[in-house]
């Protein structure tokens, strides 16, 4: 008979699940033992367990597929689309899909199957930009309100509370009415500017919730500093609803993009933007749909995948819809 290890009787009293204790054998004890190769046996957090159920949700999974190939387009769209958007023919102005150009021209003579793999990059980097800016700004100036409190959280909200009252789009007609700079940075600093109040609104919700658990209090009756409090215990835990926000506002800035850019206060020419293609094709809708319907899908898929990662990443990070 094989030798049978050591009986230890520290090693061999398991929990019943009703508050009371059996004795096991040797052999049985240590089956109960996780090991570093028994995932069971390593915690889980709010971050692995948002990732366990985002890669099981169909959603996310479709939306993520969309975003990482407007990604790589935007990186390389030299990938799918050799020509240069900006070569224009006005002998073929206006003419639909021919061999080699499926989406037909626009009525300068552009490839707008081109233009508008190219268009994708200009969205991108905005929406990406914006989003960065806004998500920074307003984590922290909302988070340091919420967890000093005092007369900073009093003038923040006011402060918030004007910035709201102004309309986004009628803001975006006044300021960069003025702008005659051609490039992305007045389109992106004006997103900021007015879209960092609802994530400082988030963030500060956020940071009060958190600085009030019990895990808050035990460190600062411990003696953490303010920094430490707020670095290491309030701000992980008070980043998830901010993740979710600014991964929903993409899609919106992406929108807003071209939004402004359709009523000409936005980018400019010769940039290459959806916005500035769909305003150009507006008037020749009826002779020639395809112009508008390209550049329109594409803003619309694009906008569409973002909201439904930012809804899927919610669904994941919010335990009470588990």
């Amino acid at each position: 008979m094989p030798e049978q290890p050591p009986y230890e009787p520290e090693g061999a009293v398991a929990g019943t699940g009703t508050g009371g204790a059996m004795d096991l054998a040797a052999s049985e004890a240590r089956s109960l033992e996780p090991t570093a190769d028994d995932p069971r046996g390593k915690p889980r957090g709010l971050w692995s367990d948002a990732w366990r159920d985002l890669r099981r949700n169909p959603v996310f999974l479709a939306s993520g597929l969309v975003i990482l190939f407007l990604v790589v387009i935007s990186l390389r769209p030299s990938l799918i689309a050799s020509g240069n958007p900006l070569a224009c023919d006005l002998a073929k102005a206006q003419q639909g899909s021919q061999p080699g150009h499926p989406f037909g021209y626009d009525g300068q003579g552009c490839d707008v199957y081109t233009r508008t793999v190219y268009g994708a990059r200009t969205s991108v980097t905005v929406g990406v930009l914006a989003t960065l800016g806004v998500a920074v700004l307003g984590s922290v100036l909302g988070g340091l309100a919420g967890f000093v409190g005092g007369v900073w959280d009093a003038v923040l909200s006011r402060v918030t509370d004007v910035f709201f009252a102004i309309p986004v789009v009628l803001g975006g007609l006044v300021l960069l009415s003025v702008v005659t700079s051609d490039t992305v940075w007045p389109v992106i600093g004006f997103m900021v500017l007015l879209g960092w109040p609802q994530v400082s609104r988030i963030a500060r919700s956020s940071a009060i919730t958190a600085k009030q658990n019990d895990y808050v209090q035990a460190a600062r009756a411990l003696g953490a500093s303010s920094s430490r409090l707020l670095l290491r215990h309030i701000a992980p835990n008070a980043v998830a609803p901010v993740i979710v926000v600014s991964t929903i506002a993409l899609g919106t800035y992406i929108s807003l993009e071209a939004t402004l850019s359709y009523l000409g206060v936005g980018l400019k020419p010769p940039t290459v933007s959806w916005g500035i293609d769909i305003s150009a094709a507006s008037p020749y809708i009826r002779d020639a749909p395809h112009m508008l319907l390209w550049p329109a899908g594409a803003l619309a898929i694009t906008v569409l995948a973002f909201i439904m990662l930012g809804d899927a990443v919610r669904d994941a990070l919010d335990p009470k819809l588990r």
